[in-house]
């Protein structure tokens, strides 16, 4: 590491005012900072020092997707190869020949062939969306000639698993352009972005190009194979349709067809703890969206109707769909969630509330924790102004003020 360090101070005239290559200044910076501590750090009183800074933020949440990013691996391999042996046939052919190459095959119980097949879906998709948005993040940086910071880096790793294996990668380049410009860029970067840029990036494509999103038919990549989505089968026929197609634990474990990181709760579960445990994640936002989803699920499980989905309980609602990734890695945006304690509660129990509503009432979309979400992200810095004119105003009854 000493011989790296040395290499970047060697060259680091050339990237400082005055040196030939200024204006490529952010992009030195990055790689300085992403690979050292930076050197300028606070060295006495009054200023008040945290080993937590944004570099270190950004990488913990990578490390708590990281069991998300197996299962997507894991489990898109797997239901195309449990296609492939119902008939199906596989779409591109360059991936057949890596496959024959390896001469891994097609075996569902096979670990390794599930892991390489369902990596050859997912690294293309993941090395377009660095590549299109990181060369977003680097222009922008450029122009405004401020340093590249490492927001990027997460939405680069969410964007990915909340996005279906056979979605084009055209598709991808211009969703992730999208979520990053017109997202977050043009209110100012990182920190000032209304909505969180990787869902607002899947939303733009789903309304788009609603076919590659088609809820009719789950999101397994191979041709010659076509079935409900769990979600569509709930709208359709209820707990009895979803559970003759799957169990509830197979649904727990992420063992479902769906996008390609989000269909495991266990592995959501596994990011929660790292999140809480580092104080990342709020846990407030995450209990009142599971709050507002079990309670307004047992309000319309109580209500007449002859919907069937109206009579699915909680513990299923839970388990399927993108509810526990967005409820664990979405929701606790610390951007565009509230600041205050009870902003989180109120902005917890909406979502779930919400997310509730829309499954049940929506026919034509199935899946609300996207639109639940992108919706109270307007609303969070109302929330807390709200939250915080109140405690204003107890606190000046409480001193008579």
């Amino acid at each position: 590491m000493k011989f790296l360090r040395n290499i970047l101070d060697k060259h680091s005239k050339l990237f400082e005012p005055g040196g030939k290559l200024e204006r490529l200044f952010p992009l030195w910076e990055a790689n300085d900072t992403f690979l050292f501590t930076p050197g300028k750090v606070t060295q006495g009183a009054p200023h008040v020092r945290d080993t937590l800074d944004l570099k270190r933020m950004m990488i913990i949440v990578v490390v708590a997707l990281a069991p998300c990013c197996l299962m997507a691996l894991y489990n898109t391999g797997y239901q195309a190869n449990l296609a492939l042996t119902q008939g199906a046939q596989p779409v591109d052919s360059w991936r057949n020949w890596v496959i024959e190459t390896l001469e891994i095959g097609y075996e569902p119980g096979n670990v390794l062939a599930c892991l390489v097949h369902g990596a050859l879906f997912f690294l293309p998709v993941w090395l377009v969306t660095f590549a299109a948005g990181g060369a977003w993040e680097v222009l922008f940086s450029l122009v405004r000639k401020h340093d590249i910071n490492e927001g990027f880096l997460v939405t680069g790793m969410l964007f990915p698993l909340i996005l279906p294996p056979s979605i084009p990668l055209w598709q991808v380049a211009l969703g992730i352009s999208f979520g990053v410009v017109i997202g977050k860029e043009i209110f100012g970067g990182t920190g000032m972005n209304v909505w969180n840029p990787a869902l607002l990036s899947r939303a733009f494509l789903f309304f788009s190009y609603p076919a590659s999103f088609d809820s009719s038919r789950a999101f397994v990549a191979v041709d010659g194979y076509s079935s409900a989505t769990y979600l569509l089968r709930l709208q359709e026929g209820g707990r009895e349709a979803v559970a003759s197609a799957t169990t509830w634990l197979d649904a727990f474990l992420g063992f479902i067809p769906g996008s390609m990181g989000e269909t495991s709760t266990l592995a959501c579960l596994l990011g929660a703890g790292l999140l809480i445990l580092t104080g990342i994640g709020s846990w407030r936002i995450m209990a009142g969206v599971t709050g507002g989803t079990f309670v307004m699920t047992i309000l319309v499980n109580m209500l007449p109707h002859s919907d069937p989905a109206f009579a699915l309980p909680p513990y299923w609602h839970m388990v399927l769909g993108g509810w526990a990734f967005g409820t664990v890695f979405m929701a606790t945006d610390p951007v565009t969630a509230p600041y205050t304690n009870t902003g989180r509660w109120i902005y917890g129990i909406a979502i779930g509330c919400l997310t509730t509503l829309v499954r049940m009432v929506n026919p034509a979309f199935p899946e609300g924790i996207m639109l639940a979400i992108l919706l109270m992200n307007v609303f969070s810095a109302l929330i807390d102004h709200f939250v915080v004119r109140a405690n204003i105003k107890r606190r000046q009854a409480r001193y008579a003020a």
